[in-house]
């Protein structure tokens, strides 16, 4: 991406949702998609598990993260993971309709991870939102499936309204 300004490389600063132009250090937040996600733009070196393109740096309300263009999936680390849920179920505002059971056919799929390429653990996410999700504990990373994480957000958990007061 070029600098609106001047022209110059943008470059993407490190743990931040904006990127800055190397000659006037211009500052550009892109927009946020439909899903409330900054899309950084920058392409990572790791691809999207179903899509096989590669997945883009992004964040979601500060929290960094990796993103399909595509398919709108989620690639997240384990490191920020409940903080990123929490501060999601914080800012919700607990509209959400009830989550549907999630089917069980989705614990046979098989995702590999996009970094060490083995299989991920496809399982039942303990908390709230009726999801499955796949995580690697090797990488430390999760991965979601286009909508899940609002599902998990806007689900209504009493541990985490428990862990907040």
């Amino acid at each position: 991406m070029n600098c609106p300004s001047c022209g110059g490389v943008m470059r993407l600063e490190e743990d931040k949702e904006f990127l800055r132009c190397e000659f006037c250090k211009n500052i550009v937040f892109p927009e946020k998609n439909d899903d409330g996600v900054r899309v950084l733009v920058e392409l990572s070196e790791l691809s999207c598990p179903d899509c096989a393109v590669p997945l883009v740096h992004a964040a979601l309300e500060g929290w960094r993260m990796l993103y399909c263009g595509k398919c709108r999936g989620m690639l997240i680390s384990a490191d920020i993971f409940v903080e990123l849920i929490l501060d999601l179920h914080a800012h919700s505002d607990g509209s959400g309709a009830v989550p549907r059971a999630p089917d069980s056919k989705d614990l046979l799929r098989r995702t590999n991870c996009p970094k060490c390429q083995r299989q991920m653990d496809t399982h039942y996410y303990a908390g709230p939102g009726n999801v499955i999700i796949d995580d690697c504990e090797r990488c430390h990373l999760n991965w979601l499936d286009y909508g899940e994480l609002r599902r998990i957000a806007r689900g209504r958990d009493d541990t985490l309204y428990r862990e907040r007061t």
